[in-house]
């Protein structure tokens, strides 16, 4: 019991405090310290115990979720996964508990459907461990049982790169835990007129539109939520939707993205694994490549395939890594040209694509 990680859920709907109880209590390495029905609860509980992570709706009566992070982070800082419902309204929300410093978003449970229980809560433990390995101090998770972890053959066959007739350059990009706010750093950096960026960043399905907006208002360059044929141009970056893998395609000369349904890929989607191996199949040395802070591996075997497929290939290194996981593997997958602090990426992306 020692090594668990202890989570407090905090939520005004009981349906869903024993949803996530239920769930959490059965993944092993992790234990339900408590439930609490609102902030002032939740306060309570916390002059007595000290949790791990904390889940946290973002809509409560008595007192909201964003004040609760705000009075957290500025007097006792634990990990937040803020657990909020899919809706319009609350996006903008969400993403400003990122910036409050949250370090990770989840969809509220469909309690009872089947694909919840086969998906959403293993992506759910997953969040959970991932904030818990956020934190300065190591904590022992214990791997969970689950179905076995796709990869990309799923979405895209593994097939020899296409013979180049272009030289243009494309970059791509791949985050996922503290990835908003590392993005924001990178994308702040580029320069009107870079090379096209695609960017897949673990997000839930409506989070992505809300988060594209905010840092095309920030960025000199153009951001947005990626669309079906949407070209690849100089100055713009495309962030792949929630709940959709997103793949580089090419025309003649011509980059562009092809936004498509599947199944989970490293157990998310969009995958980054998705992405870079059709880099590597239709871009080639023509890519430029990153992988960002996140937990687990996905983006490791995609980043190996362009690296052979002879394109140039970033991890951030693990000093400015919020959690130094897809990094990490990917250069013990052999698959990394350079490790370099996040602040130096846009620089030597631009360079290498001159």
């Amino acid at each position: 019991m020692g090594n668990n990680i202890r989570v407090l859920i905090v939520d005004d709907s009981a349906v869903v405090r024993q949803t996530l109880e239920s769930i959490l209590s059965a993944a092993p390495g992790i234990e339900v310290m408590g439930t609490a029905s609102d902030p002032y609860v939740a306060a309570e509980r916390l002059k007595t115990e000290v949790p791990d992570v904390i889940t946290l709706d973002l809509e409560m009566p008595r007192m909201d979720g964003l004040t609760f992070l705000q009075k957290l982070m500025r007097q006792h800082p634990i990990p937040v996964v803020i657990c909020s419902s899919v809706a319009e309204r609350g996006t903008a929300n969400a993403l400003k508990a990122l910036e409050y410093g949250a370090v990770e978003i989840i969809t509220k449970p469909k309690v009872g459907t089947k694909q919840f229980l086969e998906e959403s809560s293993i992506r759910l433990v997953d969040k959970i461990r991932a904030a818990a390995m956020a934190r300065p101090k190591p904590v022992i998770s214990t791997p969970i049982k689950v179905r076995p972890k796709l990869d990309a053959d799923v979405v895209i066959p593994m097939g020899r790169p296409q013979t180049l007739t272009t030289t243009e350059k494309v970059c791509l990009v791949g985050a996922s835990t503290g990835g908003t706010e590392a993005l924001r750093v990178f994308l702040e950096q580029l320069p009107p007129g870079c090379p096209p960026v695609a960017i897949v960043q673990h997000m839930p399905e409506h989070f992505t539109a809300a988060f594209a907006n905010r840092l095309n208002g920030i960025c000199e360059i153009t951001v947005k939520e990626a669309k079906d044929g949407d070209p690849m141009l100089r100055g713009q970056a495309l962030i792949a939707p929630g709940d959709k893998h997103m793949l580089l395609k090419r025309s003649g000369a011509r980059y562009f993205v092809e936004i498509k349904e599947g199944p989970l890929v490293s157990r998310h989607r969009p995958s980054v694994d998705v992405l870079f191996r059709s880099g590597a199949r239709y871009g080639g040395a023509n890519v430029v490549a990153a992988i960002m802070t996140g937990m687990g591996d996905d983006g490791a075997k995609g980043m190996k395939e362009l690296f052979d497929a002879g394109a140039y290939t970033i991890a951030q290194d693990e000093a400015s890594c919020v959690v130094f996981g897809m990094p990490q593997e990917a250069i013990k997958a052999g698959g990394v040209h350079k490790v370099m602090a996040l602040t130096q990426i846009a620089g030597e992306i631009v360079r290498t694509c001159r």
